[in-house]
């Protein structure tokens, strides 16, 4: 089983301490986002893990607590975009988010960190020009400490589309698409990263960007030592690479407040959801209701 954490919300930035019970206990609760009452009981144990995938935008907290990841494998995708605080709003500084990147890659090897420059915008402000030249200076503050960046370009959800439309952002063209990219690859390059994309349909292969798989088989089959045979996530975009795997998230929890968030799209329910979470409960969010169905995940891959 491969575990994803997460998704929907970011786990490592601000539930590490209910993620940390939950490997002690040796299961997580998780709802259905389709249906409140279905409950899944997921297995931690590490003999059924395959391996973690953690998504994140501040890897500080765990990076403290690698100890307790021991018997797990594992590998981390962290969002960088150096944007300003009005579309990111709860992210510290980048030099702090630059510099635990840096340290993580030190403790467990570039292979097992990734960078995201996720998601590409242009606005009035945003423009050509500003990605160009804050793509290269992530780039050097980040090489040789990752092997690999995932670039996306925004996709306007109906959800968060109200959200951006003050900053002037508007559907980005192909030829757009292509101009960023080509810049973003040559420098990319530069400073030894390769560059994918993610849930992408342009196709970019003739400049040497290849559609990635953010949750990646062959990655894991290398960090493992075991080769997996696992099929592409069924729940996701078809333009989506990824194998499939068991989100431990919730939707509408995550406090980074990013503008364009596909994840987070009732800010009322963020703060009601985020005011019932706690830490020594199985569910990421309240607990357990005498009318919740609950069964017991079984095992998929490997």
């Amino acid at each position: 089983m491969i575990l994803s954490v997460s998704r929907r919300t970011d786990i490592p930035a601000f539930y590490s301490e209910w993620f940390f019970n939950r490997l002690k206990e040796g299961f997580a609760l998780v709802r259905n986002p389709m249906n409140f009452r279905q409950v899944s009981r997921v297995s931690l144990d590490p003999s059924v893990i395959d391996c973690i995938v953690f998504w994140t935008k501040d890897p500080s907290k765990l990076l403290a607590n690698l100890e307790l990841l021991a018997d797990y494998h594992y590998y981390f995708q962290i969002t960088i975009t150096g944007y300003e605080q009005i579309i990111e709003p709860n992210l510290p500084p980048t030099e702090e988010i630059v510099d635990s990147f840096k340290r993580l890659a030190k403790k467990i090897g570039t292979k097992r960190v990734i960078w995201r420059y996720d998601p590409i915008i242009l606005t009035r402000d945003l423009d050509i020009n500003f990605h160009m030249a804050n793509f290269t200076s992530l780039a050097a503050a980040l090489g040789g400490s990752s092997d690999r960046c995932v670039i996306s370009f925004l996709d306007l959800y109906k959800k968060t589309a109200h959200k951006m439309k003050k900053f002037g952002t508007s559907t980005i063209s192909k030829s757009a698409m292509e101009e960023v990219a080509g810049h973003l690859v040559k420098e990319a390059n530069h400073y030894g990263l390769s560059l994918e994309t993610c849930s992408e349909e342009i196709d970019l292969d003739s400049l040497g960007i290849r559609h990635g798989k953010c949750i990646d088989p062959e990655l894991i089959s290398e960090i493992t030592g075991q080769r997996l045979d696992v099929p592409k996530d069924p729940n996701q975009r078809q333009a989506c690479g990824c194998a499939r795997s068991v989100d431990l998230g919730a939707y509408n929890t995550c406090l980074h407040g990013c503008m364009y968030c596909y994840a987070n799209y009732n800010e009322k329910a963020v703060k009601k959801q985020s005011a019932l979470h706690n830490p020594s409960s199985p569910l990421l969010v309240g607990d357990i209701e005498p009318n919740d169905k609950i069964t017991d995940r079984r095992r998929t891959l490997s």
